[in-house]
């Protein structure tokens, strides 16, 4: 009793900052404010739940916050950290509710908690609308991660409804109105029933059995070089990706001087030196600057002191002083490294002239570099390439009947663009299906998992090490599990609406015999 009053006290205390009885016929007000902390607990945790799978493309917002504000700062863990509070703050608050509820007590929400709860929906639908209005590609990435986690997520559900049924069923059995028991019990059963049979939803190229399909693990192409052990698109960071990360392609980003000498800078448009460079001018595009110029500019101090990955503290003392010193390299270095590791070349063209396919394919050639080892992808004036080289040439998802058409087998796609029956689909036409950008285990699990033939990265460095998918499972296995844990759930719900039942009863019980010796001594 004791226990039940100091948990009533500090719950109301905490939700209406009031220790005073409440007055008067508020039922309705209780109800309204208790879906409104459950609303604002859902979106919450569903928020921080996307915000962490878009942790994989926190390099591109980053850059997008960059190219607004023109300041180096960790913008996504800014996001992330308000998410977790805002998460944590809902859930503690639906907490402190739901023992109200147990302890039939109305719910009076202080206007405190009302007005961070608004704000919090408020920041959240902001934040929404913002990605769809920017990157509304972004969002693809949420179902691809659910083909990961379900399983896993199916099982949590489970856990969490059975222990939910303890206070449904208490309320249940000590209601009074038919309707408003049947009401209670026909959610509970259909929420119950959903998540009982919601694996019949899920579609994952990970319920597998690897004894029986062997597994061929995708090949890695170092985005901008190794981004995440050195400055991106400098040699220091293609050295590492080809030493240490063994890559067999480079993935960077041409664009060409005044002077027309091929450079490599991902960044394309406005202030596009600003982020990786410590240029001190506006230069608005490439053929504004001579190649001299902009191999003056220093391209790695940005990375040592901004630490883009937060993985600056494992390069060495001579590794930073090398990092310090990198400088914005041509695309001619680039292939004569590639040249002497037998690497591919892949690349992105930022034409900013009339000639810049032809200048580049001219630079390609003058470096005697076998044809084999560039891939073309670059959709202006391929008809061009192909008369002059035989470079391999790799289409975009916007080229696919044009791919048909040449029988071209390559297909470069954003990790997010096929679903996974796609790709394997396309493997199974001998057609080498590469993703971009992949940069989390969870992934790069499902795509293999999937069959893709190789994946961009800034992480190579840890994709390099594993040996299998982080989880897979037969499917027989999968069924076993499912079925085991819904009995489970099931017979301990049937165990405690019993108990329930049973004490309510002797309670019922208990207090006619009350009733009754209270007249008989009145008697």
């Amino acid at each position: 009793m004791a226990l039940g009053r100091c948990c009533r006290d500090f719950s109301r205390a905490f939700l209406s900052c009031n220790l005073e009885n409440q007055r008067g016929n508020e039922n309705k007000r209780s109800t309204c404010w208790c879906i409104m902390v459950t609303v604002g607990a859902l979106i919450s945790v569903c928020w921080l739940y996307i915000w962490l799978v878009f942790y994989s493309d926190r390099d591109d917002i980053n850059t997008l916050f960059f190219s607004y504000l023109y300041k180096h700062k960790n913008y996504f863990m800014v996001v992330m950290s308000i998410s977790a509070l805002l998460a944590s703050y809902c859930v503690l608050l639906l907490l402190f509710a739901l023992v109200q509820v147990v302890l039939q007590e109305k719910l009076d929400l202080h206007w405190i908690h009302k007005v961070l709860i608004c704000f919090g929906v408020l920041l959240i639908v902001t934040m929404i609308s913002l990605i769809t209005l920017l990157q509304r590609d972004r969002w693809d990435i949420v179902p691809l991660s659910l083909q990961y986690t379900a399983p896993f997520l199916q099982f949590g559900a489970v856990g969490a409804v059975t222990l939910l049924s303890w206070l449904v069923f208490w309320t249940f059995n000590q209601i009074q109105k038919k309707r408003s028991k049947f009401l209670i019990a026909g959610l509970f059963l259909i929420l119950s029933a959903f998540i009982y049979l919601c694996p019949l939803l899920i579609h994952s190229p990970c319920l597998i059995d690897i004894k029986e399909i062997n597994l061929t693990k995708p090949d890695l192409w170092g985005h901008r070089g190794a981004p995440m052990l050195a400055p991106e698109n400098t040699m220091m960071s293609f050295e590492r990706s080809a030493t240490e990360c063994k890559v067999k392609v480079f993935e960077t980003d041409v664009q060409l001087s005044k002077d027309r000498i091929p450079f490599l800078m991902h960044d394309n448009k406005g202030e596009f030196l600003k982020r990786t460079t410590n240029v001190t001018q506006s230069v608005s595009s490439g053929n504004q600057v001579d190649i001299s110029e902009l191999q003056s500019l220093n391209a790695g101090k940005w990375f040592i002191e901004n630490d883009p990955f937060q993985t600056v503290h494992l390069l060495n003392k001579s590794q930073r002083e090398t990092a310090e010193t990198q400088t914005i390299p041509t695309l001619r270095q680039l292939l004569k490294l590639a040249k002497r590791h037998n690497i591919s070349i892949i690349f992105d063209l930022y034409c900013n002239g009339s000639n810049d396919t032809e200048d580049t394919v001219k630079e390609i050639l003058n470096s005697n570099i076998s044809h084999k080892l560039i891939y073309w992808l670059p959709p202006q004036n391929r008809e061009y390439v192909k008369k002059t080289s035989n470079f391999t040439h790799v289409y975009n998802i916007t080229e696919t009947s044009e791919m048909d058409k040449q029988n071209g087998t390559h297909l470069n796609v954003r990790h997010s663009q096929l679903n996974t029956d796609k790709i394997r689909n396309l493997r199974n036409k001998g057609i080498k299906v590469n993703l971009h950008v992949v940069n989390e285990r969870w992934m790069f699990s499902l795509l293999w998992c999937a069959g893709a033939s190789s994946v961009t990265t800034n992480n190579c460095q840890v994709f390099s090490k594993m040996e299998q998918p982080d989880w897979t499972m037969a499917p027989s296995v999968y069924i076993t599990l499912w079925i085991s844990v819904d009995a489970a759930s099931i017979l301990i719900m049937i165990a405690v609406f019993v108990y329930h039942r049973k004490n309510t009863s002797s309670h019922q019980r208990g207090g006619k015999e009350e009733s009754l010796s209270s007249s008989k001594s009145l008697l």
